[in-house]
């Protein structure tokens, strides 16, 4: 009778045992047991199909789902025993299972190969956690709304180049935020669609001569459909990688508020309070409030960016079908995840108690010349061609600039030579509120158009869209 070495289920056709490091080396158990839950989802269903096409007795079927059953309790109470033996989460499972219920362990994996196994277990880990990052990110654009609504006539300075520009509204401002999330809960969300394909029986790479019923299996575990071709199906990793690309977006995004929430802390700019419980000291400066959190997110992105390029060439050169190489797609993957979701929470927290300093940001907005285009579109509406009021407000600028005041400062006198269709009217154009309340349209900064903004806003996040 041939000995097994029973200790390591895949073992048999090896005559001398593993090296201890290769053992070590080439083990995924300690990041790839992250995914115990989806593996025992995926393997009841696959018990489930397989006993509906007589493949396994009932019996048999219910002892492999009560033993699942069993060990999802063991793992769940942190009483679950991993093997660096075993190599990966799905032999560990089945090893217990066997130790659990006997042979009809060992019938569980009929059909299916760890290749299709884990290729199914990411699709279900990754769709849950996408329900976890959208969970997130309403928090946040629902923060974000309600710091933009009171604040949807508050008059800051807005920028190019980091210069003044034109004069908008911190809710305005806010509300910009809020659709670059919104873009990138979309990107998530049709991310999702390719995910939500089931690789599950195309097993090692040419499917299974076992009548299987792949649809059904799809079915069990609430996939759209089964995948088309089994050597596609365990061999790419282009979902994880489509995931990862939405993710740094959105880490990207997140970044650029941070960047913006620390400029504006600054006793420079002076436009926002971030709270406390947000922000640090020094060790050595006592007077110092350090934006630890916008600060550590701008620098988290940078990792979430690294795990993206990190996939792409760990399939760039892979042929067909599956390779080794793909066990390294779980911890960039699984830490892109973490790093999202608590870059979220982190910020869901803290925007509701970010405050304005309204006059602040109401002195601003009065430097740089901000209503300049202002006075170039009144020129315009009196008919004159906009590349001739660009050059009349120009030298009325270089006025301003020269004596130390602003354009609404400026006398009637003094603005009617440099164009005689400059009347007494001007003034309503070179207020920061006429000018501001004058860009009505959709998606322009009136305080109006804001607040009906964000009412639209809430109607969407509410149907769910």
């Amino acid at each position: 009778m041939t000995n097994v070495n029973t200790e390591k289920l895949s073992s048999a056709r090896f005559a001398e045992a593993t090296d201890a490091f290769v053992e070590v080396f080439t083990a995924s158990v300690d990041f790839d047991k992250r995914m115990a839950a989806q593996d025992i989802q995926g393997s009841i269903a696959h018990a489930k199909m397989l006993a509906k096409t007589g493949i396994l007795t009932d019996d048999e079927c219910a002892a492999i789902e009560q033993g699942l059953t069993q060990i999802a309790g063991e793992i769940e109470r942190g009483e679950f025993s991993w093997s660096i033996k075993q190599e990966d989460v799905h032999m560990n499972i089945e090893a217990r299972l066997t130790d659990l219920i006997g042979i009809a362990g060992k019938k569980l994996h009929t059909g299916r190969s760890r290749n299709d196994q884990v290729a199914t277990d990411i699709r279900l880990y990754l769709r849950s956690e996408i329900g976890q990052i959208e969970n997130q990110l309403n928090r946040l654009q629902t923060a974000i709304l309600d710091l933009a609504e009171p604040n949807a006539g508050t008059i800051m300075p807005g920028f190019t180049h980091l210069q003044v520009a034109q004069p908008i509204t911190f809710g305005h401002h806010l509300m910009a935020w809020f659709e670059m999330l919104q873009r990138d809960r979309e990107r998530f969300r049709d991310c999702l669609k390719r995910i939500n394909v089931m690789p599950l029986g195309a097993a090692a790479l040419a499917g299974t001569s076992y009548p299987i019923d792949r649809a059904l299996t799809a079915e069990l575990l609430g996939f759209s459909r089964p995948s088309a071709n089994s050597l596609d199906s365990v061999s790419d990793r282009d979902f994880a990688i489509e995931f990862t690309a939405a993710a740094s977006l959105l880490m990207m995004h997140l970044s650029r508020f941070s960047e913006e929430l620390i400029l504006w802390s600054s006793a420079q700019f002076n436009f926002i309070e971030i709270p406390d419980a947000f922000c640090t000291g020094s060790s050595i400066m006592p007077q110092k409030k350090n934006p630890d959190v916008p600060e550590l997110v701008r620098g988290k992105s940078g990792r979430v960016t690294g795990h993206l390029v990190s996939l792409l060439m760990l399939m760039k050169s892979q042929p067909l079908a599956y390779n080794k190489d793909n066990q390294e797609d779980k911890e960039p993957l699984f830490d892109t995840v973490d790093t999202v979701i608590n870059c979220l929470r982190a910020y869901a927290d803290m925007v509701p108690h970010i405050r304005a300093k309204k006059d602040n940001m109401y002195q601003s907005a009065k430097q740089g010349f901000a209503t300049a285009t202002d006075l170039a579109d009144y020129l315009v509406r009196r008919g004159m061609a906009f590349r001739d009021a660009h050059e009349v407000v120009g030298l009325a600028v270089r006025l301003g600039l020269t004596t130390g005041r602003d354009l609404s400062e400026l006398t009637l006198a003094e603005l009617r030579q440099f164009s005689p269709l400059i009347d007494a009217d001007v003034f309503e154009s070179l207020t920061l509120e006429g000018s501001v309340a004058s860009r009505q349209h959709i998606g322009g900064a009136a305080p109006e158009t804001v607040r009906e903004a964000i009412r639209t806003a809430r109607q969407t996040m509410a149907a769910g869209s």
